[in-house]
């Protein structure tokens, strides 16, 4: 179709494309079809003023055509009020921009907010239809000003976000400012539950006894444990019925007005799952202890109020486009069409590219460079072109197109046109030189909206991080939209698009046929090969091909999916299309059982489409709070492979943030913290934080404010020390001295006096114990610190421990407990109890964090330095007697040593699987109950260390002589409790084995995030081979046991690299985290 154009400036007449001139089509006369289109909407509009006479608001009543823009629409009642002389001192001096449009619906406000959409396909004019009404009523009101009091509610919120979300001084629409007003709609929706923690797993007891306490007085009572929490209540009042005087329960109460709280935890047991189900108690009675709860009055509703909006809800419809059939320009009268339907556009897409500006060249200047224009739908190259090569000044112009071999009508929506700056030396022709990206920036040719990008940008892009720089971020860095902040000092690109005489919009969707083909036999084979394949599995062409071919047949196996979706040709419009109605029509998907590995899977970076990415939100919307917080770290990181701010995924973690506080908690921190550390990606976290925040309560706002001071402070003293005593490794008394005054000071001058402790909300911290905090000794100097316990009602004496860190990035830490915690529910499926010791690991910022001091537990090296110094490396007696000496009977001990021979299997195979390394024995601590565990996971995914040029890990896992010493064992000898060692470390093998697909998700979800071990498809390659994927059982079983037997042969070796670490003291990247 022959749509007009500007190559030049707006000032200059409209013209066609030169290439393409030729006569224009006559236009054919209004059809039936047309004039249903175009039907007319009859609105009243009240007017923001007043009659003189009976000070009642004005009216008009305009008949609006349906194919008009909102912003016409404002116009033209502006222009009939102009011409009815009414009220000239209002409508003369003002524009249509000064006035917003609302409407009532259901007894909210509703403002219609995006001036670009067409009216008919608006929610309120469907609204109208469903309630017969023949005549709708807006209401244009003046542009409400924020004030005061929202103003500086925004600084507080901008506080706690870390960001100013008000800042729009770096981007080029309005994206940001959209979403916000969108994200106001869901919100208002939710609203939250209390703490709780739920874990559906068999328990063998029937009835359980539960101490319940009430002021000073406390009621043992024995409950079944498949008791709700109310009919828990209802036991305790009727045990209580003679003496409800002495526990403090007035006469006038019963147990709807109580709930119960774990006693010292912020962790509430209510609701309508049976008693069992609840983590605490699964807890207690796992490691055989009394289970004390605290009866307390409800919590008051006031608590979660949410400060009211100066927003109205912006209509549920705002950015919708209409479809093809409203907005083709097929059988229509020009003089009558406003927006242009996008496939309408037949001819090629193109770009022009300008130049590009630095305001200082790089410290080498002989370069010469190339704009290397690309368009991807999410890793699928669409098209490709390039500049010519010239010479690296401070300004370099092309003026020149470049037309790509994809048609305007075959643009997908999260389509994006990368515009990198390539360059090499000497000749130039780059292709004979070594080029290489040196900045880069991305634009969505499709905006937020579905209009088609049009006229000049000016892109400030990013740069390249240096081969001596931290580039593990670049990945995911590489696929923002976003753009460079620091426009001081950024290269910019200047490059034009196409301009029309309307907008053109991408339509939502068009019917087309439906065929279906059989497969046939001789395929079904090949078919199912290809589906049982791992995520890492690369597709052929032949491949891909089939599936296409015989799409149908993969609709009726979710597995088929990821596969399916990722043959699609997503610069086709026809196939994007098929696949679209394929999606819509299938029942298959949401009918099967859920796999959260396959859910996620299509939330990953090679998915770019809407309608696929809510698909699998669908799917994990039957997710219950507790895997939702499983998997919260990856679903995070998913939000960056989202093209727009606004997506089913962003709003699907904030309906369950807002549902659940315990979600809510942590999708706090892990916004918060990628916000400090991710520019790329600030302005979208940011928008979602603020979503959040505005919707979680007052009693959370303070909750946060007191965690984000307490933080802030440390960070500071933290600095400060590190400053003292930068040049020395040991830590003198003097700067422990200087750490506990700094702390006392603080203490006394405007230290919240209690938060929730940042990786275990459901604890409160109190005041410092100052005598128990002190400086540790490693290169980041973290500080090691002592809380009191801020719950009046704990039955703990202990206190708090935290290690507080600056300088390091916690997120990989972060993410392998949380990979061992999967790994625990797995095991738990299987009934496997592994006794793995997940501790709290949370980063708060920018390589700053907070980790938990494990209680009663200390360092292998601790125990080994403890009796002979550092040859108690070779002692294999040594850990055995720690242990005995421990326990205060012989049955104790024995517990003790069961609980070893499960954790260290646990581990073993954990530490395997994800290749953890550096392991020696300052990071493996063990408890006073036997409970052995690992630490720091500084090196995952066989990225091992060195010394000296050789490689420090020789063996699958740590399995040493003193380890096989405790399990009643040495040599090749066997015993009881290795036999049961080895069973353990099968069974749990072979269970990830069945999760190899989850497991290998999960990483290649974080390749993206930042982590130095995690960068490339070649770390995660590790995994398979780890789990022997495409091995029969038993070759796999057998592949363990050989591990287990290679662990016992050079065990030896592991004592020798740990006395070199006890003697020489190789320290480098490793933290004492024991007392």
């Amino acid at each position: 179709i022959e749509l007009q154009v500007s190559d030049e400036e707006e000032s200059q007449p409209v013209v066609l494309r030169e290439e393409n001139r030729r006569r224009r089509r006559k236009m054919k006369a209004f059809t039936s079809t047309f004039s249903v289109a175009m039907d007319q909407i009859a609105i009243e509009f009240v007017l923001p003023t007043t009659t003189k006479s009976s000070r009642s608001p004005d009216t008009l009543l305009l008949e609006v055509a349906g194919n008009w823009t909102v912003e016409q629409v404002k116009a033209q009642v502006w222009l009939r009020v102009v011409a009815t002389n009414l009220c000239p001192e209002f409508y003369q001096k003002y524009s249509p921009d000064h006035c917003i449009l609302l409407y009532q619906k259901k007894g909210n406000w509703c403002e219609i907010y995006d001036k670009h959409q067409v009216f008919q396909t608006l929610d309120c004019i469907r609204y109208w239809k469903a309630l017969k009404k023949d005549v709708g009523k807006i209401h244009l009101t003046c542009r409400p000003q924020p004030s005061e009091e929202s103003t500086q509610y925004q600084r507080y919120l901008n506080y706690l976000i870390g960001y100013d979300v008000t800042d729009v001084s770096n981007v080029h629409d309005d994206e940001l400012e959209f979403t916000r007003r969108k994200l106001l709609t869901p919100r208002k929706i939710e609203g939250a539950a209390l703490w709780a923690t739920l874990c559906c797993l068999p328990v063998t007891n029937s009835h359980i006894l539960l101490v319940i306490h009430r002021n000073k007085a406390s009621q043992t009572i024995k409950v079944s444990i498949d008791d709700t929490p109310v009919q828990v209540l209802q036991t305790f009042f009727t045990k209580i019925s003679n003496k409800r005087a002495l526990l403090g329960v007035p006469e006038d109460v019963c147990e709807a007005d109580y709930v119960l709280r774990v006693c010292g935890r912020e962790e509430y047991i209510y609701g309508n799952h049976p008693v069992r189900d609840f983590h605490w108690v699964r807890q207690c009675l796992k490691n055989g202890e009394e289970i004390h709860l605290v009866l307390e009055s409800a919590p008051n509703p006031g608590q979660d109020l949410v400060q009211k909006e100066d927003w109205a809800q912006v209509d549920d419809c705002t950015g919708v486009a209409g479809t093809h059939e409203q907005l083709t320009i097929d059988e229509k009268d020009h003089e009558r069409v406003f927006t242009i339907s996008l496939w309408d556009c037949h001819r090629k897409f193109r770009v022009k590219v300008l130049g590009i500006d630095i305001p200082a060249l790089p410290r080498n200047p002989e370069l010469i460079v190339y704009v290397e224009a690309s368009i991807f739908h999410g890793q699928q190259l669409l098209a490709q072109e390039r500049t010519s090569s010239k010479a690296f000044t401070e300004e370099v112009l092309w003026n020149t197109w470049l037309e790509f071999n994809i048609r305007i009508r075959d643009l997908p929506k999260g389509a994006r046109l990368r515009s990198p700056v390539g360059g090499g030396s000497g000749s130039h022709d780059c292709n004979k030189t070594k080029s290489r990206l040196l900045y880069y920036v991305n634009l969505l040719l499709v905006d937020h909206r579905s209009l088609l990008r049009q006229g000049e940008f000016i892109l400030h892009m990013w740069k390249m991080p240096e081969k001596t720089e931290d580039n593990s971020s670049v990945n995911a860095d590489k696929l923002t939209s976003a753009t460079n902040p620091d426009k001081a000092s950024s290269m910019a690109v200047a490059i034009l698009l196409d301009k029309y005489c309307y907008p053109v919009a991408l339509p939502k969707s068009r019917e087309g046929e439906r065929g279906q083909r059989e497969m046939p036999n001789h395929l079904r084979k090949q078919f199912e090969a290809i589906v049982e394949t791992d995520p890492l599995h690369p597709l052929s062409q032949e491949d891909k091909e089939l599936l296409w071919h015989f799409r149908e047949e993969c609709m009726r196996h979710p597995r088929a999916y990821p596969k399916l979706l990722g043959s699609v040709r997503w610069g086709r419009q026809e196939a994007v299309l098929a696949t679209h109605r394929l999606l819509e029509r299938s029942s298959v998907w949401d009918r099967s059982v859920l796999d959260v590995g396959l859910a996620m899977q299509l939330l990953d970076c090679h998915y770019s489409d809407a309608h696929v990415r809510s698909m699998a939100v669908r799917k994990l919307e039957t997710l219950g709070d507790d895997d939702v917080l499983r998997y919260l770290l990856q679903l995070v990181q998913a939000v960056k492979f989202e093209p727009y701010h606004d997506s089913a995924l962003a709003r699907f973690l904030l309906k369950r943030a807002l549902r659940s506080k315990r979600i809510g908690h942590f999708l706090f921190w892990f916004l918060r913290s990628e916000i400090a550390q991710s520019m790329h990606y600030q302005q979208r976290y940011a928008v979602l934080l603020e979503a959040y925040l505005r919707g979680c309560g007052e009693d959370m706002l303070q909750d946060f404010r007191r965690q984000v001071e307490m933080t802030e402070a440390l960070q500071k003293v933290t600095r400060e020390i590190k400053a003292m005593s930068a040049e020395k490794y040991d830590v003198s008394a003097q700067v422990v001295f200087q750490l506990r005054q700094k702390l006392e000071n603080l203490q006394t001058s405007g230290l919240p006096e209690s938060f929730r402790v940042p990786y275990d909300p459901g604890l409160r911290a109190g005041a410092l114990v100052i005598e128990q905090c002190k400086v540790m000794a490693s290169k980041k100097r973290p500080l090691w610190l002592q809380f009191k316990r801020a719950d009046p009602t704990t039955l703990s004496s202990d206190t708090i421990g935290v290690i507080f860190k600056d300088g390091d990035d916690l997120r990989q830490d972060m993410l392998i407990l949380q990979i061992l915690l999967i790994m625990e529910s797995i095991w738990e499926e299987e009934s496997l109890d592994l006794s793995l010791l997940p501790y709290g690991c949370i980063s708060t910022g920018n390589k700053i964090g907070m980790i938990e001091i494990v209680k009663d537990a200390t360092t292998i090296a601790n125990i080994q330095q403890s009796v002979v110094g550092s040859t108690g490396a070779f002692k294999d007696e040594i850990l055995n007697q720690w242990l005995r000496d421990k326990c205060v009977s012989e049955e104790k001990f024995q517990q003790a040593v069961e609980r070893f021979v499960f954790s260290c299997g646990g581990y073993c195979v954990a530490t395997y699987v994800l290749g953890v390394g550096d392991r020696h024995n300052d990071n493996i601590m063990i408890t006073e109950s036997g409970n052995l565990f690992h630490i720091d996971f500084g090196h995952i995914l066989g990225n091992y260390k060195s010394f000296l040029g050789i490689s420090k890990e020789r063996v699958p896992f740590v399995l040493t002589p003193d380890f096989l010493y405790v399990m009643g064992t040495s040599g090749k000898k066997s015993s009881p409790h290795f036999q049961k060692f080895q069973d353990v470390c099968v069974r749990a093998y072979l269970a990830l084995r069945h999760h190899t697909n989850l497991l290998v998700i999960l990483f290649s979800m974080m390749l993206m995030t930042g982590m130095p071990q995690l960068t490339s498809k070649e770390d995660i390659e590790y995994i398979r081979e780890a789990l022997t994927v495409g091995r029969p059982e038993e070759e796999a079983q057998r592949h363990l046991l050989d591990q287990i037997e290679i662990c016992r042969d050079k065990g030896w070796t592991v004592q020798f690299n740990w006395f070199l670490h006890l003697v020489l003291g190789i320290k480098q990247g490793v933290d004492k985290r024991s007392a």
